[in-house]
């Protein structure tokens, strides 16, 4: 049995809803849905999430406490954590607050690469972000808001706030960046680039 040096976003999440309460996978699923955790942990297919659980259940951070069986469902295996998940799930969560890791989203990986389009293409594209990332903020803030109001402290809302800023922060830069290529304050010659990229080092 080897305990994993670091944990991932589901499995945290997994083992923080299971220090609340044991549960089936159904129920894990349901959680992350209902508290709001599917806009930070990825559980759209359903089989990461079981992949997860097993893994958990190999390095010995989670544990079978018993099978349900209910005539209208199927079998449910209720899982519950263990004392060595608890310890890990707080050493994988100081570490995740305190550590920036490496990640490669696919916008940096496609700004990386904008010389295969032309510039208006470039730009109906980025509207079409700047769009469905204005639509993700203003969901965002109306969530907030409706939060706010039920008198929930601020610490149940610090991931809503750090999303919202993030959001925020591309949205800005998406405009700078359309109205630069509008104006024609952002361009190129692709003989210069030709020529840049042939230069002997």
């Amino acid at each position: 049995m080897t305990t994993p040096r670091t944990g991932s976003p589901l499995a945290l999440t997994v083992l923080a809803l299971l220090q609340y309460k044991p549960l089936h996978p159904y129920g894990i699923q349901r959680l992350i849905r209902q508290w709001g955790k599917d806009k930070v942990v990825n559980v759209g297919q359903r089989t990461s999430l079981y992949r997860t659980i097993d893994r958990l259940t190999a390095a010995g951070l989670i544990g079978v406490r018993e099978t349900e069986r209910d005539q209208a469902y199927p079998e449910r295996t209720v899982y519950e954590i263990t004392d060595t998940g608890r310890a890990v799930a707080r050493e994988w969560l100081l570490d995740m607050l305190a550590t920036p890791k490496q990640e490669f989203p696919e916008l940096p990986a496609a700004l990386s690469h904008l010389l295969m389009l032309a510039p208006e293409e470039i730009r109906d594209a980025l509207e079409r972000r700047s769009r469905t990332v204005g639509e993700a903020l203003a969901t965002l803030d109306a969530e907030m808001s409706a939060e706010t109001g039920h008198g929930l402290p601020r610490i149940t809302m610090l991931e809503a706030e750090y999303l919202r800023a993030v959001t925020a922060a591309e949205l800005q830069w998406l405009r700078s960046v359309i109205d630069d290529l509008r104006s024609g304050d952002l361009t190129w010659s692709a003989a210069d680039l030709l020529a840049f990229a042939e230069a002997p080092e």
